[in-house]
């Protein structure tokens, strides 16, 4: 069984006002007793399963999960199990899966390759979930979705003193069009100001067990974007913007719980900066792309980009230029003042329903969708790749001489030539792909270092006026400039004479 459902976080200002709503007289409260098992070395956790036995009211169920799609659906496979046998289970302290029911899927072979017995044997008791979950339908013409609002513990499993809290919101299709999910979700998040979470209680009690607050930064996946030569434009824009989202959501989920890893921010910016690249270059293969996203994406990665200039100041500039003779300049102060944090500027609601539109637009079926010039995917990708390759390639005969915003421009351009690279590159063959963005990649680089070169003299120069040993940096920064804007221009000859795949 496939289900399709959203996780939300809910703030806690948020929850007496949210179970107004949630507790009413058709709702039902229950207490769920959950334990989820997997092996010492997580071998379930990384094939994306989850494993568990669940008390749910008076029936015990044992639920087998796999990852879905990775957003909003989900693989799930429900037994249940009988009462007494796991009533004794409990008594003797010896609860476990019966795994004859995943003969099919070979759950025996990946845990031990052996008998049914010794691989139970092998399944541990990690973690339990001890939660009340309070449910109601919400109906429509169009469709039905039960709300589920979760509040309790992940414990230990073999230190009741160790818990993490788990307080959220999950909206699942029961019945109906999928679009009427997303509306009631999008009713509810703003609202509530609910913030999407893609972490399962199963991986909030892997990061328990490995004594980890959030999962690390997840980067882009480019072996889970799936695409054919002949692939639809329609169909193409939808399997871009799904990858793109596959590393948005997960940084997204993690600083919304507090996450302040910079890493976190970074994967994050670049998830929305590969997002912008797709809307902005394949707007025409599609009829459905809502012109309000860019703006608001736009704004998001602004403000979490002013977070992260000042965080690499104080982590990265300042330490180089340290080890280059300059005195210390502190530049905590600025960061502390950022009015708007990048916890803040995730759980903005037009935020949030921005990303709870780009998931359904996924979802939704690319057969009715127009695009607007004739052609498939593949046609179009050969004008938009040669009109941004010719750009840059005129662009590398005067970078040096371009003012700093032109030469800005091109670093854009040049990424963008790199994103749109390696999202069509699955249409090609890959020798002559990765031979293409090898040329690509020294030139990103440099470019970007001086990039960072200009931001730092900015950012140095503005300090002078309250700090004077901000003087330093900025004479080093001028004194680079020059010769930094000549190797970029050299960087992106090379750029010129690199070996089209398409």
């Amino acid at each position: 069984m496939q289900e399709i459902e959203l996780k939300f976080l809910v703030p806690e200002y948020k929850v007496d006002s949210l179970m107004r709503q949630a507790k009413i007289k058709s709702s039902n409260t229950t207490q769920l007793a959950a334990h989820y098992y997997d092996t010492v070395d997580n071998i379930l956790a990384q094939s994306g399963m989850a494993l568990r036995i669940r008390k749910e009211g008076d029936t015990w169920v044992q639920t087998l999960k796999s990852n879905g799609d990775g957003m909003a659906s989900r693989g799930e496979q429900n037994n249940i199990l009988d009462e007494a046998q796991v009533n004794e289970a409990i008594q003797a302290d010896a609860l476990y899966p019966d795994l004859s029911v995943y003969e099919d899927l070979g759950i025996e072979k990946m845990i031990l390759s052996s008998s049914e017995e010794q691989a139970s044997d092998k399944l541990n008791r990690l973690y339990i979930t001890d939660i009340e979950r309070t449910t109601r339908l919400i109906r429509s013409e169009t469709g039905l979705v039960e709300m589920a609002y979760d509040e309790g513990f992940v414990i230990h499993g073999e230190d009741s003193q160790i818990s993490k809290p788990v307080l959220e919101l999950e909206f699942e299709l029961i019945e109906g069009d999928v679009s009427f999910l997303f509306e009631v979700a999008k009713t509810w998040a703003k609202r509530y100001n609910l913030c999407l979470s893609t972490v399962t209680k199963a991986e909030r009690g892997g990061l328990m067990l490995a004594g980890k607050e959030h999962a690390d930064a997840t980067k882009a996946d480019l072996k889970k974007l799936t695409l054919d030569k002949k692939m639809s434009q329609p169909k193409f824009i939808r399997a871009v913007i799904y990858n793109c989202m596959l590393q948005i959501l997960p940084n997204v989920s993690a600083i919304a719980a507090g996450s302040t890893d910079g890493n976190h921010v970074h994967q994050l910016r670049v998830g929305i900066r590969r997002l912008r690249t797709a809307l902005k270059f394949f707007s025409d293969f599609s009829s459905q792309l809502n012109p309000e996203w860019g703006p608001i994406l736009k704004q998001t990665f602004g403000l979490l980009g002013e977070y992260r200039d000042h965080e690499l100041l104080q982590t990265r500039t300042q330490p180089m230029l340290e080890s280059k003779g300059a005195p210390y300049v502190d530049w905590s102060s600025e960061r502390e003042s950022i009015k708007i944090k990048p916890i803040d500027a995730l759980r903005a609601p037009d935020f949030q329903i921005t990303l709870l539109e780009l998931i359904e637009f996924t979802m939704s079926p690319a057969k009715k969708d127009k695009p607007i010039n004739p052609g498939n995917a593949k046609q179009q990708i050969v004008t938009i790749l040669d009109s941004l390759y010719k750009k840059i390639s005129k662009a590398s005969d005067n970078f040096a001489s371009l003012n700093i915003e032109a030469q800005h421009d091109v670093r854009k351009r040049l990424k963008s030539l790199r994103y749109i690279s390696e999202f069509v590159s699955p249409m090609y063959k890959k020798k002559k792909t990765k031979a293409f963005l090898q040329y690509l990649e020294p030139a990103q680089e440099i470019l970007g270092e001086y990039n960072d070169d200009i931001v730092g003299q900015y950012f140095y120069r503005q300090k002078t006026e309250s700090d004077a040993a901000a003087w330093f940096a900025v004479g080093y920064f001028t004194a680079q400039e020059t010769h930094a804007a000549l190797e970029c221009a050299e960087s992106l000859k090379q750029v010129k004479n690199a070996p089209k795949f398409w």
